[in-house]
């Protein structure tokens, strides 16, 4: 049985993803395919991105029945150059072409120093991390950014949703400390926040969403009544933008009134874009001396003058780590409305469920 925390039982990262890639088996997904989807929800879990890891496998398996995703997809490189390319998914899950995506764009800056790859005809492949920190393994630095699969932003000023938030992960390389890693939504809080908000009975800050006369807006439940804010006010909703473009019109990928709402229509196919950029620390400077200088960048952030009632300065990544160290011993969190979720899925599907 699985241990418990309050009201959720923490199962082993090995469970969960064990139970996901018996799901998408179960739809029809090749055993090496829906392990490699698995996994990456799992790293997802582990590092605390709990909006985008297993609370998205129903939603998933419900996409695939519709015929909304192909579980035989043709995932292929349509356009290469040395430091370049597009991958077009074939409408599969989106953590495959992305995948796939990030090691071409690695193997390509080995040679080349930095490589760019977009992805066309892609889906929801989770949080933006989980790619980033590819680059990781090979001393390289990751930046990642995509579409995201529903508009919840207007332009600054309206109120047409016409752009999603939108996300970005930068990946940094240290040698003592945690990689840096920024993984960032464009909008103050991911609409995933407010998913699993809603699915815990929990209330959402003021500055979240507004409604549509500009009024805050706390209830998750009431999400569809208003729209989500950007960063930084009209800077945020600039990058939103910008990024929406990189990721989505230059791949031939879907922005703008052109987004089909995943959350909504199950049958329809996204055309997700996203792009993963790779740089190879050693082209720039020595690898080691560079990541000897991320650590102390890292502890004069962490060690400089605080605010008076401010206990710890952090940087992007630590409390992640710690959230993956802390998980990968004890287990992932699940709380009571997900598991039901999770284990009437299991019954649906006629696969064995977690314990």
């Amino acid at each position: 049985m699985p241990a418990a925390i309050g009201e959720h039982h923490l199962y082993p990262a090995a469970d969960l993803r064990s139970f996901a890639a018996r799901a998408f088996q179960a739809v029809g997904v090749p055993a090496d395919q829906a392990d490699t989807i698995a996994k990456l929800m799992t790293d997802i879990d582990l590092r605390g991105a709990d909006g985008h890891g297993i609370f998205r496998l129903p939603q998933y398996i419900r996409r695939i029945r519709a015929g909304g995703i192909n579980v035989s997809p043709n995932i292929r490189v349509v356009r290469e150059t040395a430091a370049a390319a597009l991958v077009d998914g074939d409408n599969c899950v989106g953590h495959l072409a992305v995948e796939k995506a990030a090691r071409l764009a690695i193997d390509k800056a080995e040679t080349s120093g930095v490589a760019w790859v977009g992805t066309r005809n892609s889906n929801h492949a989770g949080a933006a991390s989980v790619y980033a920190m590819m680059a990781l393994e090979r001393d390289m630095i990751g930046i990642y950014s995509a579409v995201g699969s529903a508009n919840h932003l207007p332009p600054w000023g309206g109120v047409d949703m016409l752009l999603s938030t939108n996300p970005i992960a930068v990946a940094i390389p240290a040698r003592e400390e945690p990689a840096v890693v920024l993984d960032m939504a464009t909008t103050v809080a991911a609409f995933g926040k407010i998913k699993t908000a809603a699915l815990r009975g929990e209330s959402i800050p003021e500055g979240w969403m507004i409604d549509r006369d500009g009024n805050p807006l706390t209830d998750p439940t009431r999400a569809e009544e208003g729209f989500l804010l950007p960063i930084g006010g009209y800077k945020g909703y600039g990058l939103a933008m910008v990024l929406g473009l990189l990721a989505g019109t230059l791949n031939g990928a879907a922005l703008g009134r052109d987004v089909v709402d995943f959350n909504k229509d199950d049958a329809t196919a996204t055309n997700t874009g996203q792009f993963v950029l790779a740089i190879d620390v050693k082209v720039f400077a020595d690898v080691d001396t560079f990541k000897r200088d991320v650590d102390r960048i890292v502890r004069e952030m962490r060690s400089s003058e605080r605010l008076p009632g401010i206990d710890r300065i952090r940087v992007p990544g630590e409390g992640s780590a710690a959230t993956f160290v802390e998980r990968s011993r004890d287990g992932i969190p699940i709380p009571p409305d997900l598991l039901r979720v999770l284990q009437s899925l299991a019954e649906d599907l006629a696969v064995p469920g977690l314990g």
